[in-house]
């Protein structure tokens, strides 16, 4: 045998590499893949337990989604209502009017005259009789404005301040009570499913953290012989961040009705997975 064939090292390195790289990441993939469906039952038990943790909270936040989506969409937008003084000329009225008009954030301004608003009184009120009686109407003119869909209570007390100053204005309505209830709603429900979020993905954490360890336990000794035959950390570590992934992935399949919950569930189970790596092989002894 030549000098130079004696020199070879007799364990030759796998040559490193993204290609290589690659592979291994493959490789150990695929097994812990196997390993995860020969135990479909803890697999099953452990995705169902996470899917519940994202699917709670993931719940409250569409139902934010709806809320908000329903109150653009109810034609029963808030509005206000102008109630104009009883000597106010027709130009003073109208330049309102117009005022409520043009402004952007108005849908509709429906305007009723003082005769209007008399027989409507009088069609719906037993005192027609009466107020024939009076020499003058002593109901207002009155303009009665909708926003439109994305108007907020900010664009509302705009106008409010804005019809109040102008002239021959008696008084302003402003019809904004349900529209600050549904805002209040809306976030109650925001900063309930923020908490939620963090406190059920801790949750998803831990049982991916606690199903890993157990997997952890069960390759022990296969994991001592690793280490001492020189396999690195990260190298003894891999296979199980990908049993939290895996892990993780199937949690967010339970809830699928919210396609980022898929991403956000394999995140949390490599979370899990590197808590529980971190916990048991921190300190291997090899015997």
């Amino acid at each position: 045998m030549s000098k130079s064939r004696s020199s070879r090292d007799p364990w030759p390195r796998n040559r490193s590499g993204i290609a290589a790289g690659c592979r291994d990441h493959l490789r150990v993939a695929r097994e812990t893949l196997h390993f995860v469906s020969a135990r479909i039952g803890t697999s099953l038990l452990v995705w169902l337990l996470v899917g519940i943790a994202l699917a709670l909270p993931a719940g409250l936040f569409l139902l934010q989604i709806n809320l908000g989506a329903m109150t653009d969409a109810w034609d029963g937008r808030p509005g206000l209502s102008v109630y104009f003084q009883l000597d106010a000329s027709d130009p003073v009225v109208q330049d309102v009017v117009e005022t409520l008009e043009s402004d952007a954030s108005v849908h509709s301004v429906a305007f009723i005259s003082q005769d209007q608003a008399l027989a409507e009184f009088q069609s719906y009120a037993s005192l027609s009789d009466a107020l024939e009686l009076l020499e003058q109407n002593p109901l207002p003119a009155s303009a009665r404005a909708v926003l439109a869909g994305g108007s907020g209570l900010a664009d509302l007390q705009r106008l409010a301040n804005l019809v109040t100053s102008a002239p021959g204005v008696a008084e302003v309505s402003v019809e904004k009570t349900w529209l600050e209830r549904v805002t209040e709603i809306t976030r109650v429900i925001s900063r309930l499913g923020i908490m939620l979020g963090l406190l059920f993905g801790v949750g998803a954490v831990l049982v991916t953290a606690t199903s890993v360890r157990l997997a952890i336990e069960a390759r022990l000794e296969e994991l001592r012989v690793l280490k001492l035959v020189g396999a690195t950390d990260g190298q003894i570590r891999r296979p199980f961040l990908y049993f939290g992934l895996f892990y993780g992935l199937g949690g967010g399949l339970i809830p699928g009705f919210l396609g980022a919950l898929f991403g956000i569930g394999g995140v949390l189970g490599v979370l899990g997975a590197l808590v529980a790596a971190r916990q048991r092989l921190g300190n291997l002894e090899i015997l």
